[in-house]
């Protein structure tokens, strides 16, 4: 699944958007937000793949606001206006759609970006018959091997890397690190933690539990990812 956020201050535009997306099943809309400042805050708490971005919005446009992200989601320009085309080639965006939207236009977007995501996810993916992962840590690059790793927290722009013995910090955000490392491995069960799956023990209410330092240590678990971990461990169960 794509998750998308609609970003435009106006209600009709976002009503069609999520229309179109509803009949696109690898879309999953996380958010509508009327402003960049809201999209901001989104994007700070949740894992966006792609954003629908508005571009004459009140306070900051959507081209003043994706200049402002120092990580950005991929996007899509909807507008009225082709005068910010340029902007859009020189930002990098997938595509530009003039309003109003047909779903002939929207699908073509829609797939563009697709295989982009795709494509990135593939290339960032962890090399077949890896056991470790380079990270950057203190002017080091450090070996980690998968064996070794019990979860992973994330904080702002870094992640910390909770192992056997001791941690390793590194700056990079939750999403590059998890493409990074093995499906089959490791599972994302909060926009703040990914979890290895061999060092689950228990799944108890809204968490689940691990053995970090010997002690048992209880992680949360979003409602976003639940469904999916639930399968996970009914297929691992006797």
């Amino acid at each position: 699944m794509i998750n998308v956020i609609i970003v435009d201050d106006e209600p009709l535009a976002q009503d069609v958007l999520e229309t179109l997306i509803s009949q696109m099943p690898q879309l999953n809309l996380v958010q509508k937000c009327n402003n960049a400042i809201e999209a901001n805050n989104v994007l700070q708490k949740e894992d966006i793949d792609l954003m629908f971005l508005d571009i004459q919005m009140p306070q900051i446009t959507g081209v003043d606001f994706l200049r402002s992200l120092t990580n950005p989601p991929e996007v899509i320009f909807t507008t009225a206006h082709n005068q910010y085309a340029l902007e859009g080639f020189e930002l990098n965006v997938i595509d530009y759609l003039m309003k109003p939207i047909s779903m002939e236009r929207f699908m073509k977007a829609v797939n563009k970006a697709t295989e982009k995501i795709e494509s990135s996810s593939g290339e960032n993916g962890a090399a077949d018959g890896e056991d470790f992962i380079f990270v950057k840590s203190d002017k080091k690059l450090v070996k980690i091997k998968y064996d070794d790793i019990i979860y992973i927290e994330g904080l702002k722009d870094y992640v910390i890397i909770r192992m056997q013995e001791g941690r390793v910090i590194t700056l990079q955000t939750m999403k590059s690190l998890e493409q990074k490392l093995p499906e089959n491995l490791f599972k994302r069960i909060h926009r703040s933690y990914i979890v290895s799956i061999d060092k689950i023990n228990a799944f108890v209410g809204n968490s689940i539990e691990v053995k970090e330092k010997g002690a048992a240590k209880l992680i949360p678990v979003g409602k976003n990812y639940k469904e999916e971990l639930l399968v996970i461990i009914n297929e691992k169960r006797l």
